[in-house]
């Protein structure tokens, strides 16, 4: 079956309950305050259904909104998730301020379709309903609604009740689409009540999936769970609800004082809250004055009602009748997504400003020519989700991370991520951390950055073997990116900026070669390491014996090291390869099976500086094993 939801618009008194009542046998007035008064305070809700044997069954939802300035707030709550407006005239009054009010609003929520329903055609003669035809299709001139159909009826008489039905089902068929199950679950909460016996009820218009008995949802921006017990549709029991119904869910879980008007109920981890949006908004051509900076608001979106300040982004003011990218800063969170529908209304005096769609719901503050392409890429979809992947760095974003802004599931995310991969407009990338997608730029910036530290390393240091791989990554990758390690350094190497070599990274080709007074240092240094046989002259006599400063002495000493003529203890102390050579056949000459360190220093005159670390390199390279506080002599195998 397929389904649409209509909702009534119009001044007070100006016969939409009647109208409803009229159309489907149901009475939307509820409370008795509203009996009494004889208007609507708060939403009030109805149903019809049609079996057409060509077009199908469709289910029509009628929400009926309050038309009374003080209850406009009530009116805001029913509008969201609306697919077709019935602006409600009276043939009597014609055209009043709350009917201008809730026509612009419908405008600025995009409502895709409408009908005007001039009322009370049995208070009037045919000249007063023409005029008030001509006064309708004046106002309409202009808006999304111009050209819409204009019905006149009579629900005292029925007059004209008949031929609304036909066209109002005729629009609803050609409007209605059928629900996506699999879409995230999401129902805006504007009723919240207790009933004996059965516990916390909420009602609301399911906007997106499907809700069945047994699931856990997420009430949202309260951020508690609570458990679905029952379903209701349009006042029936029912195994399931699906986007497009009004529905009514009983919870467990959750008692009533952690519920009410304007929070969620939400598929858990597809929706978040937030306080900071960009968006693209409206001033009405009525509007008071240009906004220049923060203004005080209060932001309507479905039913939630917030109050926050807004600014336009950009510099320039935004003058009535202009629409331009603004930042909205709320004072308590909201569930909101990209494509969300909302209003703005000042807070005093109450009056609406505008309204627009939400362009990211996790928006940041930017200055400058960030803040100038930001804005121009969230105008876009594909280009959204660059700047929102781009925004998360080295470390890239999943789906499931970017998601809740859109209200899409991870699976939904991952095909319109995997197209931007193909389009080379993302990379990919799986790690151990699952499957993420990395900016093109960012990547780019990586590259460049790995090229530079290696540049400098070696024009610092010559002679290095090589650049530690842990310093060259702690240089080139933020800590929070460093699982992805492996990533770029594979792509370093395909861009031919480095080569790995264990723990290691160098440039393509790169050969480290002496000068020719680097040769005779190296040649100087050894001699006077050989000479010192295990007791080496310390760096410091060492420099003042050669007479080089101590940075180009470290990388002639750490060159030698590198090829094997040097040998540089645990401790840091260097001796001459030659001498460890020497002193492991004196080790076997001793006839020792095994020893102890005090043996080793008195054998080989040695101070516990000298000794200890002597011992740990042997132990290294198997020339001895230690057993308990003994050494045994293994051999010269290496």
């Amino acid at each position: 079956m397929r389904r649409v939801v209509i909702g009534t618009a119009g001044h007070i008194d100006h016969g939409k309950t009647s109208l409803l009542q009229a159309l489907t046998g149901i009475d939307c007035d509820r409370w008795a305050e509203e009996k009494a008064r004889g208007i609507t305070i708060d939403l009030g809700f109805a149903h019809l259904e049609d079996n057409d044997p060509e077009r199908g069954a469709l289910q029509v939802g009628f929400v009926d909104v309050p038309g009374h300035e003080r209850f406009l707030h009530n009116a805001l709550a029913g509008l969201g998730g609306i697919r077709i407006m019935v602006l409600v005239v009276a043939a009597d009054e014609g055209v009043k301020p709350q009917t201008r009010e809730h026509l612009a609003i419908c405008s600025l929520l995009e409502i895709p379709h409408g009908i005007v329903v001039l009322t009370k055609r049995d208070l009037v003669d045919d000249d007063l309903l023409e005029l008030a035809q001509l006064e309708v299709e004046e106002e309409l001139e202009g808006s999304a609604f111009a050209g819409s159909d204009v019905v006149a009826v009579s629900s005292t008489t029925g007059e004209g009740i008949p031929e609304l039905r036909r066209r109002l089902l005729e629009l609803a068929h050609a409007t209605a689409v059928d629900s996506d199950p699999t879409r995230p679950f999401r129902l805006p909460v504007d009723r919240a009540f207790q009933l004996r016996g059965l516990g916390a009820i909420v009602t609301g218009t399911l906007i997106s999936g499907r809700v069945e008995p047994g699931q856990t949802l997420s009430v949202l921006p309260r951020d508690v769970n609570a458990r679905v017990r029952s379903l209701q549709v349009h006042g029936e029991s029912r195994p399931s609800a699906e986007a497009g119904e009004r529905t009514a869910v009983q919870l467990t879980g959750i008692d009533l004082d952690s519920l009410e008007r304007g929070e969620q109920l939400v598929s858990s981890e597809t929706f978040v809250t937030t306080r900071s949006l960009c968006a693209r908004f409206t001033l009405l051509d009525d509007a008071p004055e240009p906004i220049k900076t923060f203004i005080p608001i209060r932001f309507h979106l479905y039913s939630s009602e917030v109050v926050g300040k807004l600014r336009p982004l950009g510099g320039a003011p935004l003058a009535p009748g202009e629409t331009t990218a603004v930042e909205i800063r709320l004072s308590q969170p909201v569930v909101a997504i990209r494509g969300d529908r909302f209003i703005i209304r000042r807070p005093s005096p109450a009056t609406t400003l505008g309204g627009g769609v939400i362009l990211d719901s996790g928006w940041r503050r930017r200055r400058g020519k960030s803040l100038t392409a930001a804005v121009a890429a969230l105008d876009d979809a594909d280009k959204a989700l660059e700047l929102w992947v781009t925004e998360t760095g080295e470390r890239g974003a999943t789906a499931a991370e970017i998601g809740p802004r859109l209200g899409r599931t991870a699976a939904e995310l991952t095909v319109e991520l995997d197209r931007l991969t193909s389009a080379n407009r993302l990379l990919r990338v799986d790690s151990g951390r699952g499957r993420r997608w990395i900016a093109p730029p960012v990547s780019q910036r990586v590259l460049d950055r790995g090229k530079k530290v290696l540049t400098e390393f070696f024009r610092d240091d010559r002679l290095a073997r090589g650049m530690p791989k842990a310093q060259f990554l702690g240089q080139v990758l933020p800590r929070r990116a460093m699982d992805l390690a492996d990533v770029y350094l594979s792509w370093l190497s395909a861009a031919k900026i480095l080569v790995v070599a264990g723990d290691v990274v160098n440039r393509p080709g790169r050969q480290v070669e002496l000068s020719g007074e680097e040769s005779k240092l190296s040649r100087a240094v050894l001699a006077e390491v050989e000479a010192g046989g295990l007791a080496p002259p310390a760096p410091v006599e060492l420099r003042a014996t050669i007479g080089a400063k101590r940075q180009i002495l470290d990388g002639v000493q750490r060159y030698l090291v590198e090829q094997g003529k040097l040998v540089r203890l645990p401790s840091g102390l260097i001796l001459a390869a030659s001498v460890i050579a020497n002193l492991r056949r004196d080790l076997l000459d001793t006839g020792w099976q095994e020893f102890t360190v005090a043996q080793f220093k008195d054998r080989f005159d040695l101070s516990r500086k000298w000794a200890i670390p002597l011992l740990e390199h042997l132990d290294s390279i198997g020339a001895t094993r230690r057993v308990g506080d003994k050494r045994q002599i293994v051999g010269l195998g290496s």
